[in-house]
């Protein structure tokens, strides 16, 4: 096994924990990025990027489902930082039409927390479906509750892009994917795309599916997480087809390397700005760690508390010693962490996918490792 890439002294422990995932965990393939202050200690990949053989590169890409919750939630923050939404406005002030089957009371924050009562979709849809972003979105915006909007979060595996979507694309004019590009992606030579230019389908990694696909085998959150899990089945193989790397997903189809991932969240890290380019001010990076629902989700069936767009830290989330501490992760395994107080950052992506909803331990060890070199 031969480890490529970069790796700082102080972070060896981030090298040796890495290593350990493909000695110990069956790792195919992965990569993991780390960033101190903004800058980059952990740039390490390794591995097959998919059942082939094919090495996997510098700059290999793999689709990371729900680690691209992040990047909507960080647009949807940006336009709240510029002034051009306001988290207790109705989401029907930005969306008309939105209000239908007693939905006027939905709030944007709401849509930031999981908490909106639109978990799944009704009636179900299928991935192919979701292509179709005028077609998606009035799906949703012609069902009903399922539970009174903001008492509880209920995880909106697919939904939720779905939702910022749309507020984004009324507000700007511009689809998420589009905007995210223009104003994050590109400004900061970030290496992650919601809706993949075909230029760069030669760098995407095969991601190789887990054993039970989404709507299949479920969580302990009882009938809610069985009827929204099944509301969308995805398998772990929609990635290999062209419709779907092209549509733009913001729940579930970001592809990206961890190099991709960490260097947006070293801006949110850092104040908000990282190398002079400024995504948001600091007071809208501390409304990241605003508190908006903290109990047993409606679909997780564990204890999740939820800031504005990311989970927080929690007894069910440790995630260090320090208190502004934000996470999420993708279905298979990857995951992202962003501590703003260490101003460190840690990711993660891979191609072997289990079949864990929010991440396991082969990101676990890494951030593990991370805190370690820190001493905490």
């Amino acid at each position: 096994m031969q480890i490529h890439g970069q790796c700082h002294e102080r972070f060896e422990t981030v090298r040796t924990a890495f290593e350990s995932n493909f000695c110990e965990r069956n790792e195919i393939g992965a990569s993991v990025f780390v960033t101190l202050e903004g800058e980059p200690v952990v740039d390490l990949w390794s591995g097959a990027a998919g059942p082939d053989g094919e090495p996997w590169r510098e700059d290999t890409i793999v689709n990371v489902y729900s680690t691209t919750k992040t990047m909507a939630s960080l647009c949807v923050l940006m336009l709240a930082d510029r002034g051009k939404i306001e988290w207790d406005a109705p989401v029907a002030r930005y969306w008309p039409g939105f209000e239908q089957k007693g939905k006027e009371s939905v709030l944007v924050r709401h849509v930031m927390s999981h908490s909106t009562g639109l978990s799944g979709f009704d009636p179900a849809v299928t991935a192919e479906d979701l292509y179709d972003w005028d077609g998606i979105t009035a799906h949703v915006a012609a069902q009903a509750p399922w539970w009174e909007p903001g008492t509880r979060s209920g995880y909106h595996a697919v939904t939720q892009g779905v939702l910022q979507g749309e507020i984004v694309r009324r507000v700007t004019g511009r689809s998420l994917g589009t905007f995210f590009r223009e104003e994050v992606a590109e400004p900061l030579g970030a290496d992650f795309h919601i809706g993949l230019d075909p230029v760069h389908d030669a760098r995407v990694g095969e991601l190789i599916p887990p054993e039970f696909a989404v709507g299949e085998k479920l969580p302990g959150g009882g009938e809610l997480s069985q009827r929204t899990l099944a509301s969308c089945r995805l398998t772990g193989r929609e990635p290999l087809t062209s419709a779907w790397r092209r549509a733009e997903i913001p729940s579930a189809g970001g592809i990206a390397s961890a190099r991709g991932v960490g260097r947006v969240h070293s801006a949110l890290a850092c104040g908000g700005e990282v190398d002079g380019v400024r995504l948001l001010s600091p007071r809208g990076v501390d409304t990241i760690f605003e508190e908006q629902t903290n109990g047993t989700d409606l679909v997780l069936g564990i204890p999740v508390r939820f800031g504005m767009g990311f989970g927080l830290k929690s007894d069910g989330f440790p995630l260090g010693p320090n208190e502004r501490v934000c996470f999420w992760g993708g279905w298979g395994g990857s995951l992202a962490v962003i501590d703003a107080d260490a101003k460190l950052t840690v990711s993660y992506v891979m191609n072997r996918m289990e079949a864990n909803l929010l991440g396991e331990m082969r990101g676990g060890v890494l951030v593990m490792a991370a805190y370690q070199a820190l001493g905490g």
